[in-house]
This record gives C-alpha cells, sequence and structure tokens, in this order.
C-alpha cells in the first residue's frame, strides 16, 4: 500500500506568518498551489493556509442564527464563527487568516488513512513531519496524480 513518502512532495514551498495576504495570494497563484505549510520566524511549522483562507476574505459576513426566549438569547450555531470570519475577513497578514489547527502526517501513513483525515477534518494540503521537521506536504493533486498513475 502506497504511504505519504510516496506520494509526497519533497520541494516544499512555505509561507510566514508575516507576508502580507497579497504576496501569499502571488505565491500560491504564479506556483500553481491551492495551499502552503505556514512556518514562524523560528523557522518551525505552525499551521497551513490555502487558497480557501483567501476566498474567505471576499465573503459576505454571516451572522449567527439565534432565537430570543424571555430574557435569554439562545445561539443556533457556534457564536464564535462570527468572530473567526471577522478576523479572516479583515487580516492582513499569513497569520491572521491561517488555519488555527495544524494536522500533520507522518512519512508512513498509510494513502487510505491520508484520505480519510483529509475528508473527515476539511484538509487540502497537509504537512508530512519527522519529529518537528517538515519533510514534504501533501495536497489534493498528489492524492489525483496518485489514482490516475
Amino acid at each position: 500500500m502506497l504511504t505519504a513518502k510516496d506520494i509526497m512532495t519533497t520541494e516544499v514551498i512555505t509561507v510566514t506568518t508575516e507576508m502580507s495576504v497579497r504576496d501569499l495570494a502571488d505565491i500560491l497563484w504564479k506556483n500553481r498551489i491551492s495551499g502552503a505549510p505556514v512556518i514562524d520566524s523560528d523557522n518551525q511549522l505552525v499551521s497551513v493556509v490555502t487558497e480557501s483562507d483567501l476566498i474567505d476574505q471576499n465573503k459576505k459576513v454571516h451572522i449567527p442564527k439565534m432565537i430570543a426566549i424571555l430574557d435569554s438569547v439562545l445561539y443556533l450555531e457556534k457564536p464564535g464563527k462570527l468572530k473567526e470570519d471577522i478576523r479572516k475577513m479583515t487580516g492582513a497578514t499569513v497569520q491572521d487568516i491561517m488555519a488555527k489547527d495544524l494536522v500533520t502526517v507522518t512519512a508512513d501513513i498509510h494513502l487510505d488513512e491520508i484520505a480519510t483525515i483529509m475528508a473527515g477534518k476539511k484538509v487540502h494540503t497537509l504537512p508530512v513531519v519527522s519529529g518537528k521537521e517538515l519533510i514534504g506536504v501533501i495536497g489534493k493533486s498528489d492524492i489525483i496524480r496518485t489514482l490516475i498513475a
């Protein structure tokens, strides 16, 4: 069975937390990639940023649905989502729009597990690590390329 090391891209394009959103868009476009691992000033992997994060900057504000009962307000959705949406929509740097939770895999994980993680966690760019070191990245296109090979 194929593993992450068999399908990952090893020449990884990374971006920094301080990079502007405009520069990020330029890098993704010029390199024809849908996302990139984010590193901090100490060259440590901290997150992933994707085209979806850029698209979020241009969407309409979605006001959470709620109902009022007597003197109480009950949110029908997570009230923190509005705050998160506004943070992303007004972000000027990669740090402002990147994912809050980092999901990684190791080189020996099998393809079916990778697909399960990507689908279940709704991630499309998955860093491959050895300890704390970034050794590769798996994107949707890597999975699709494997399917047609």
